[in-house]
């Protein structure tokens, strides 16, 4: 298998301050896991800046305009209790919006088979009118428009298993049969979506999880829920939200994965798209907030990408 792992300094430039989890040593412990030698086949690639014709594919100029307009000169600015701009963040956020746009590009036209973009900020919460939960643009349904826009597939599938309810991913595409978005999450939790009784027109599946649950629970609901939901659309494409914060450590959840988890999910996934899509799956990053389970997870994640 051929995977591509975006990374790019510009976003270590997205700073939130002091004590904010959302912040750059995320993607430095990244980095480091992922220099290891069993990783040294991994293609590295380094992200295109983003269009606004691109981020208009989910959210409008109105929204983008006011994002730019607020960016600070200097300092930091919050748009909400948890959603901080500074200096960087537009450059960042265009950096994010860049790389899933290119690995949909190099994935859909062969170049590679699956790819890792290691962004921030992060996507899932924002809603095509409305940035939140430390997000401004939504990654993941960008490339899954852009995907569908400038390829023509007909069916894409966008698997959630961060945390927290992917709000902004479900408010996009809750009108788009062709679109399939499946999400576990706990519940009740932020940002208080994620119903199982949210079907949009038949292609929302919300996959609640309680607090405590472990792997055993995470697995059962998968195998039962998501993946035959996954079978049935066959999807042309699969994208990933792939948020760690429901690892066991992670402070700003209580949900009881661990790394072991989150391989399972993934090759689960893989066999998935194998199956349906020649293996083309794409995963952006969104949560983890414990440095050390972040870079382990993420270590196993894109490992199993790799392996196919």
């Amino acid at each position: 298998m051929k995977t591509l792992y975006y990374n790019h300094p510009d976003f270590l430039f997205h700073e939130t301050g002091a004590g904010h989890p959302e912040c750059a040593d995320r993607l430095r412990s990244i980095e480091k896991a992922l220099a290891a030698p069993e990783f040294s086949s991994l293609i590295r690639q380094s992200p295109p800046l983003g269009t606004e014709q691109q981020i208009r594919l989910i959210h409008p100029q109105f929204h983008i305009d006011a994002i730019h307009e607020a960016i600070p000169e200097q300092g930091e600015r919050c748009l909400d209790h948890d959603t901080v701009l500074s200096p960087g963040s537009w450059q960042a956020a265009l950096r994010a919006v860049g790389a899933v746009c290119d690995a949909v590009d190099k994935v859909l036209t062969g170049k590679a088979d699956t790819a890792f973009c290691a962004v921030r900020p992060p996507g899932h919460h924002a809603e095509p009118a409305l940035a939140m939960g430390f997000c401004l643009f939504n990654n993941t349904a960008i490339a899954a428009n852009y995907a569908r826009h400038h390829y023509q597939l007909e069916r894409i599938a966008i698997v959630d298993f961060d945390v927290h309810h992917g709000n902004g991913t479900q408010a996009a595409f809750c009108n788009q049969p062709n679109v399939l978005y499946a999400s576990s999450h706990e519940m009740p939790h932020y940002p208080g979506t994620g119903h199982p009784s949210e079907t949009g027109v038949g292609n929302i599946i919300n996959v609640p999880l309680a607090a405590g649950d472990s792997g055993v629970e995470f697995r059962q609901k998968y195998s039962s829920i998501i993946l035959p939901a996954l079978r049935r659309f066959k999807p042309d494409l699969l994208l990933i939200s792939a948020g760690f914060d429901a690892h066991k450590d992670d402070p700003l959840a209580s949900i009881m994965l661990v790394e072991e988890d989150f391989k399972w999910v993934t090759e689960e996934l893989m066999s998935i798209a194998d199956s349906c899509c020649k293996g083309r799956i794409i995963s952006a990053l969104e949560g983890g907030y414990n440095l050390k389970a972040l870079a382990a997870s993420v270590a196993v994640h894109v490992k199993a990408l790799m392996n196919g």
